[in-house]
This record gives C-alpha cells, structure tokens and sequence, in this order.
C-alpha cells in the first residue's frame, strides 16, 4: 500500500482529494493532511510517505519550497496542485523532482493519471534500491514501451511525435510545437493524449531519457555530453530528470553499467 500525504490550504480542496478519490483502487492510503508547507514537513517526518500531493501557493511556507527541503532525505514521488501555469512554476516543479503538474481546477481524470505516474516511479526507485537489475537489465530499461506508437491514426499526432525525434536535442517548450504545426496547445495535447496516453511534454521527456541512456552505453560520450545532446540542459537539471525515470543518478547509472 502506497502511502500518500496531501498537503493543501484551502479545506474543500484538502477533503476533496481525501475522500472523493477512491484511493484503495490504486493500492493507496491518504495518511496525512496539513495545510501548509510547515505542517507537510512535519506530516512527511511523521509519516514517511511514498506520494506527497502539494498545492504550491500556501501561506508560510510554499509547497515547492517544502518539497526542496524534504523530497531527497524522504525519496517520495511528489504531485503538485498550482492555479499558476507560469512556466518557471513549472522549471522548478521539474527540477526537484515533480512526477506531475496539475493545474486548478483539477479534473479527476488528471489526478487518477497523475496517481499512476507517481506508482511507476515509486516502483523504480524501490527496484534501484532492491538492486533487482543486473547489468544488463540497466542497459535494456525501456521507458517507451507501454505508448502504442505503431498503431497510430492521427496524421497532427503522428506530426508531434517526428517533431520530438528531430528535435529533442533542442530545448522544447509546446509554444514551439504550436507555432510549427498551427494547431492551438489545447487541441494539440488533447489529440496527443487521446492518441499516445500521455501529456507531449511527458512523452519528450522518457524520449530523451531514452536517448541518454543509449548515449551513456558509450564511454566516450561524458555525462554533460549526454545532458546537451539530449535536451541541452544543464548538468544538474539532466540528473534531477534522470532519476526522476531511472530511480539513480546518471553516475549511478554509469556504475550499474559498468559492474
């Protein structure tokens, strides 16, 4: 049973998450509520949570902040609840390790995604942990396998994603994606999610990990070296990505490789 705690300041949102998901048919259990930052530290102490549901405007202390001084001694897969969708939000969101992003008002849907994405990585980071692979099996993780990209209708859809495969060494924002296909942002990732089961952020992201680990496999390329051709990101936002799918660090990962 996944341990869950949610941390919210509005009360009708709070007791609405509690109790209006049906927690128990995703192998989950709400186990602390607070109401702002402070008090999530507090519940995350007591509690040791697998998922942390955090709203980031709340007084005292803010829900990124709390999960900046909490979320690598507690290793917890953190959701974030915003009203914002500026994108430095979202940069920072990312880089401490955020499994999702859900704007308000929330839509159960995204939420029961959101629950989902936050198991798989629990998962990977209890298979780290268990060290469950052997080399090979490090070499052969595949973050791709579960979208049906073969079977693909949708011509938009089938656009977005060579999009993705000539473009992922670049830094991508969707603006770029709207503009190139002149489709608005909300029929494209409508249409991308239907089709691929995913958000094309989301989708971007596993493809460059991907990518990273393939390039990783190779000794002469440096773990900078991958972090600029897959994405052009700096160092410790690469690693921050990274283990956000692996479980490990891109050194870990070296080493797991190299045993």
């Amino acid at each position: 049973m996944y341990k869950v705690v949610v941390v919210e300041d509005e009360k009708i949102i709070r007791k609405g998450l509690i109790y209006s998901i049906h927690w128990e048919e995703f192998g989950c259990s709400v186990v602390g509520e607070a109401r702002n930052g402070v008090e999530g530290i507090d519940a995350i102490k007591e509690h040791n949570p697998n998922i942390v549901v955090a709203d980031i405007n709340m007084p005292i202390m803010d829900g990124l902040e709390m999960i900046r001084q909490t979320c690598e001694e507690y290793d917890y897969a953190p959701i974030i609840l915003s009203g914002y969708s500026d994108f430095e939000y979202a940069r920072k969101a990312i880089q401490y390790g955020v499994t999702s992003y859900l704007l308000k008002p929330l839509n159960k849907e995204e939420i029961k995604d959101a629950i989902k994405i936050a198991q798989r990585e629990c998962e990977v980071r209890q298979a780290y942990l268990n060290n469950k692979r052997d080399k090979e099996d490090w070499r052969r993780i595949s973050l791709l396998n579960e979208y049906p990209i073969k079977k693909l209708e949708n011509p938009v859809v089938k656009e977005m994603l060579e999009y993705i495969y000539e473009n992922y060494q670049n830094k991508i924002v969707m603006q770029d994606v709207v503009d190139y296909l002149n489709y608005s942002e909300t029929f494209l990732n409508k249409k991308f999610k239907e089709s691929i089961g995913t958000t094309f952020i989301e989708y971007l992201n596993r493809y460059r990990i991907q990518k990273a680990i393939e390039l990783l496999q190779d000794e002469n390329n440096s773990i900078q070296d991958v972090a600029s051709k897959c994405g052009n990101w700096d160092y410790k936002y690469f690693g921050t990505v990274f283990r956000k799918y692996i479980g490990c660090s891109p050194s870990e990962y070296l080493r797991e490789i190299s045993k």
